[in-house]
């Protein structure tokens, strides 16, 4: 009887967590690949060397690659004829180096584990190495991802935030993932590092509507300062600090420029003009500690989403490419 009650203890946590999830855990190469971590510390330390887009890279990388197949490494393939994840017009803009950060990794493991550690696990484990070598909280990482067998740009329309998007719409492409309103407000602290193209906020400068044309919301030095830096009908592809202030470091001043209205971004700054979010964007600019742990906690519900595990998808031997 005993036994019984400890399977249908398990069935029901299993259909509660997610198949995928239940099978995820810490120190799960714990045995087949003990190093993993350090090893992939050591590669992304390399990278951090080299470039600080490193961080800001495999940052935006690891969300990108998360909400649209779950995290199994899909963004990863490159496809000869142009139409695998990362050729999606929304994936475009992703900077190289957060793909680099995770194909030398990836190498690095191969020479000690080889075949035993997954791309997905790889993504997750630099993700979080890239947020500490900033500055920010360290958090243990559940593995035990399998890399998936699906990568098609057609796939990634309707399934990743945009900047233009309110408040409504982040919560519902977040929910899509399990993932709370405190989640994504949190998830969006990562805007504390990295840069955004013109383009991608032009609109609130030039024109914004019938009776302003300039966004209302924007600080008004802060949007001088921004119309000297993309005046109208510059190359979009010039780049802006997504934080004015401590772009290089990771830190929870996001949110205090978003009480001053230095939100770059239209889904930046409506979390601090809608009142149905600003108390908890206030208490992230005032608490540091506060929104660390939501982060960290934020981080690791995120890499649960739609994960392959046990038999499910494959242990890539390349990231860019499936096994053949």
């Amino acid at each position: 009887m005993e036994a019984w009650r400890g399977l249908c203890l398990a069935m029901v946590i299993i259909m509660l967590t997610g198949r995928g999830e239940a099978q995820l855990k810490q120190n799960f190469y714990s045995s087949s690949c003990p190093n993993v971590e350090s090893i992939v510390k050591q590669a992304v330390v390399t990278k951090l060397n080299q470039t600080f887009v490193t961080i800001p890279a495999t940052l935006r990388l690891i969300l990108h690659d998360c909400f649209v197949e779950g995290c199994d490494a899909s963004i990863m393939i490159a496809s000869p004829n142009g139409d695998a994840e990362k050729d999606a017009p929304d994936n475009l803009s992703l900077a190289g180096d957060g793909f680099d950060t995770v194909i030398k990794s990836k190498a690095a493991v191969e020479v000690v584990c080889p075949g035993v550690v997954s791309c997905a696990d790889i993504l997750v484990i630099a993700a979080r190495d890239v947020v500490v070598l900033a500055g920010g909280p360290f958090f243990e990482v559940e593995l035990g991802r399998r890399d998936g067998l699906i990568s098609e740009a057609s796939r990634v329309t309707g399934n990743l935030p945009e900047p233009f998007f309110n408040l409504n719409q982040l919560n519902a492409i977040f929910a899509k993932n399990n993932l709370t309103q405190d989640d994504m407000i949190a998830l969006s602290g990562a805007h504390t590092v990295g840069v955004s193209h013109c383009s991608r906020f032009a609109n609130r400068l030039y024109n914004f509507s019938s009776s302003s044309k300039v966004d209302p919301s924007l600080n008004p030095i802060y949007a001088q300062q921004l119309m000297q830096a993309c005046p109208q009908n510059v190359d979009p592809l010039i780049a802006v600090d997504l934080d004015p202030v401590t772009p290089q470091i990771f830190d929870n001043v996001y949110y205090k420029n978003l009480v001053g209205g230095k939100g770059l971004l239209t889904s930046d700054e409506v979390l601090f003009t809608n009142s149905a979010s600003r108390r908890r964007v206030n208490n992230f600019a005032k608490n540091p500690s506060h929104f660390n742990k939501f982060f960290a906690n934020a981080m690791v519900k995120l890499g649960r989403a739609g994960v392959k595990t046990g038999s499910e998808g494959q242990i890539r031997t390349d990231c860019t490419a499936f096994n053949s």
